[in-house]
């Protein structure tokens, strides 16, 4: 599979759970218990992220950010998106700098 790949296969397999709720699952657990679930393991794994790459630990923190990649993609299926809805956010702010884009969403109730 291509580098490029990788994630829209990743979430057509977390889609694929959602739809067919195989027994057993742990991505139907974790959309059936909700946003409150799903972002907790998002939050846990972005602390275990941060905390292995603080630790200067390049392998382990390469297995966090897949895990936290991976959780975060279940989070997005269960809020109903798809990746070409983050897609379409990221390509809209190449070449736009990181100040002038946070300053244009100054009244954005998120940003």
């Amino acid at each position: 599979m291509a580098e490029s790949e990788i994630l829209d296969r990743l979430f057509e397999v977390i889609e694929a759970r959602r739809l067919e709720r195989p027994e057993g699952s742990y991505v139907v657990s974790l959309l059936d218990g909700g946003v409150e679930t799903m972002a907790a393991k998002v939050r846990e794994e972005a602390e275990e992220t941060i905390e292995a790459v603080a630790a200067g630990d390049g392998e382990h923190s390469a297995r966090e950010f897949a895990d936290l990649i991976f959780h975060a993609w279940v989070l997005l299926a269960g809020a109903g998106l798809r990746p070409s809805d983050v897609y379409s956010v990221l390509e809209e702010r190449f070449g736009v700098g990181g100040l002038a884009e946070k300053a244009a969403r100054e009244g954005d109730p998120i940003g």
